[in-house]
């Protein structure tokens, strides 16, 4: 079921986005060579508890930390630990806040240091994907439109996009309807109407599009051991196109 908020719930949802963007853009202070992704994992806690909010992703179907930490060929899911960051290594942080029962939620992906051209222009691409697909997710348009043209843009660079996770609704729950996947046909799909919260997240691989989940059962990689970038944004569709809640 789709659902349509309120004048309320999009106030809180706001505000959980807002405390979602500001943890990602701290957290990036912390993001060099040497600090382990267990590390900002707790930066990450301390600072949302702070905002009186709570880390949506702690504990959620079992989940154990608070963000997710994705570093090189880890797609999504990739859970903190001891490994230290490196010169060279690229990282994904999805972050997912839960203020007064509802909820904004994030990704973006950081250089550690000096990285190679093919991985900046993995991350560029990828970013640009995300404002691509964002500019589709309007009133008149259809979840397909979206998806179709994420995946011809990054496709034109070479790249390709997971088809086995998508982009989705946000709001009382962390992942609502619509689904919202990085592919389609324009056209199709559910259409995008006047308050929804939706949630749109190209992940995109240096290979092939395949992925593989490791026996944690949480972390995703690429099958082909390449690299992947991952951008997320929680949006509120609007009258007039759409505001995008979590901006950094």
């Amino acid at each position: 079921m789709i659902i349509i908020k309120n004048d309320e719930e999009i106030k809180l949802i706001r505000e959980a986005s807002r405390i979602t963007a500001q943890t990602i853009e701290y957290l990036g202070r912390f993001i060099k060579e040497g600090i382990t992704t267990k590390e900002l994992d707790r930066i990450a806690e301390e600072f949302i508890r702070s905002q009186n909010a709570i880390p949506a992703f702690k504990g959620y179907r079992g989940y154990p930390a608070s963000i997710c930490a994705s570093v090189n060929d880890v797609v999504i899911h990739g859970i903190p630990n001891s490994r230290r960051l490196k010169e060279g290594d690229i990282i994904s942080i999805d972050i997912g806040v839960n203020y007064k029962g509802y909820f904004g939620d994030a990704a973006y992906t950081f250089p550690v240091g000096e990285i190679s051209e093919n991985a900046k222009k993995l991350m560029d691409v990828t970013k640009e994907a995300l404002y691509i697909g964002i500019k589709n997710a309007i009133i008149g348009k259809r979840t397909g439109d979206v998806g179709c043209a994420i995946e011809e843009y990054v496709e034109g660079f070479g790249f390709s996009v997971v088809r086995d996770f998508c982009g989705h609704g946000v709001g009382k729950m962390l992942h609502e309807e619509p689904a919202i996947p990085n592919f389609g046909e324009r056209g199709f799909g559910y259409p995008f109407k006047k308050n929804m919260t939706v949630a749109i997240e190209p992940m995109v691989n240096e290979g092939i599009s395949n992925v593989r989940i490791l026996d944690d059962g949480w972390t995703v990689v690429t099958f082909d051991g390449s690299l992947s970038a991952h951008f997320e944004h929680t949006i509120l569709i609007t009258e007039d196109g759409n505001e995008i809640l979590t901006k950094i």
